[in-house]
């Protein structure tokens, strides 16, 4: 009995191309040679050359017409067509003649193909930039545009993680992902934002407004996709558009997971003898945070629920940890050594 292929994906019959791609991003990763343990390697690396396989047949529309109607073994064997005429009406790598036979490429190549120049193990998946030719995108007025931040893209030679069709010349291939970054600052990844921003498509074209949509708490190195967005070309399916998040520098706060970190200046006599200081949020709120005893350099403050939203679970913050810096006096006369000595105890 033949490989089932959807059943390697773990998709349904009737699975989409967005089924598809997704299925086998999750598979070749997770068995992917370079993740898999030393003592699983051999079981890994079939597994690997099985989904790459199977994606090489259902992401192609022609291999998939034959696989579903003839199954693996008519896909690699070359089931002759009805009276003998070979498997001419196949274009995507069956040519006629008397028969049709598919042979798997080799993983790497479909794998590299798929993800192109991003390194997919990174945090985040896609913080990698590559150069692309064709569309451009500008900041649209209002609406939390870039503030000025024009981003143009330039088509390489490469691939940039969008869809692919494998094998032979016939079935329609999608261009590569069209990438760009998307500068925000911490206030907009607290409280989520919507950044307009206009796709040309060439001179004279007015475009189309991309709505990317920022929820509150997501990270540096999120990817938004947009599906199919990119300039139509005969013969291929438009590229996707994808921005991914760059945090900007923060004058007051630092970011570390969930939680803000920020320092605070403190005169010698306040870190000695305690103090209250407001803190302004990142959505504008003023709170109080009370220093009791003596703060030292290496004492940090932690107040609960004042970090960055969670974005997987609504409702939740993490924290908000304050350092303190001791600022000394330059200078002591006697009077004010002699005191001191006198009120603080022996080291």
């Amino acid at each position: 009995m033949g490989k089932d292929y959807y059943k390697i994906l773990g998709v349904e019959k009737g699975a989409s191309e967005a089924d598809l791609k997704k299925a086998y991003r999750k598979l070749a990763l997770k068995f992917h040679p370079d993740r898999v343990k030393e003592g699983d390697a051999s079981r890994g690396t079939e597994k690997f050359k099985e989904v790459n396989e199977a994606y090489e047949v259902l992401s192609d529309k022609d291999k998939r017409q034959m696989y579903d109607q003839f199954g693996e073994e008519g896909l690699k064997g070359g089931m002759p067509a009805a009276g003998g005429g070979g498997m001419g009406g196949f274009p995507g790598g069956f040519p006629g003649g008397g028969g049709a036979q598919f042979r798997a490429s080799n993983p790497e190549d479909i794998f590299k193909q798929f993800f192109g120049g991003s390194d997919p193990f990174a945090e985040g998946y896609g913080e990698s930039s590559h150069s692309r030719r064709g569309s451009s995108f500008s900041s649209f007025p209002g609406g939390g545009g870039m503030g000025g931040h024009g981003l143009h893209s330039l088509f390489g030679n490469g691939f940039g993680g969008g869809s692919q069709s494998f094998g032979g010349g016939g079935g329609s291939r999608q261009d590569p992902t069209i990438e760009h970054d998307l500068p925000c600052t911490l206030e907009e990844l607290y409280r989520g934002t919507t950044k307009r921003m206009r796709l040309s498509k060439g001179p004279g074209s007015q475009g189309e407004i991309l709505a990317v949509e920022v929820k509150p708490g997501w990270k540096a190195g999120t990817k938004i996709t947009f599906d199919q967005k990119g300039d139509a070309r005969p013969g291929a399916i438009p590229a996707d558009v994808s921005f991914t998040i760059k945090e900007q520098p923060h004058a007051v706060f630092r970011r570390e997971g969930h939680d803000l970190l920020m320092t605070h200046k403190l005169p010698l006599a306040d870190a000695l003898c305690g103090h209250t200081l407001t803190v302004t949020t990142l959505d504008g709120r003023s709170i109080p945070v009370t220093v009791n005893g003596v703060a030292s350099p290496s004492v940090v403050k932690v107040v609960k629920g004042e970090g960055m939203p969670i974005s997987k679970t609504p409702g939740l913050k993490g924290d908000l940890r304050i350092s303190f810096e001791v600022q000394f006096p330059k200078s002591l006369s006697e009077q004010q050594k002699e005191g001191l000595r006198q009120l603080l105890p022996p080291s």
